[in-house]
């Protein structure tokens, strides 16, 4: 692989790691100004309904996903 590549492979990666890092703050703080409570951290604790621990699961995913996806995909210009 050529220096610029690698270059922009390693770019690549640390931009996704940033993107989930800040949807996955962004997440926790919709999550709790919208219910008023933290996210669920253990889906099987005794205070946390099925709702709860599906809605955080399908949010939280799917925010880090996409957000992952859209930074690796932004700097890739290779594609």
């Amino acid at each position: 692989m050529a220096g610029g590549a690698k270059a922009w492979r390693l770019f690549a990666t640390v931009s996704a790691i940033g993107a989930t890092l800040v949807a996955r703050k962004a997440v926790v703080t919709a999550w709790s100004k919208a219910t008023g409570n933290p996210p669920p951290t253990n889906p099987e604790a005794d205070d946390t309904s099925l709702s709860q621990a599906i809605g955080w699961a399908l949010l939280s995913g799917a925010a880090v996903g996409l957000a992952r996806m859209y930074a690796t995909k932004k700097w890739d210009l290779r594609r």
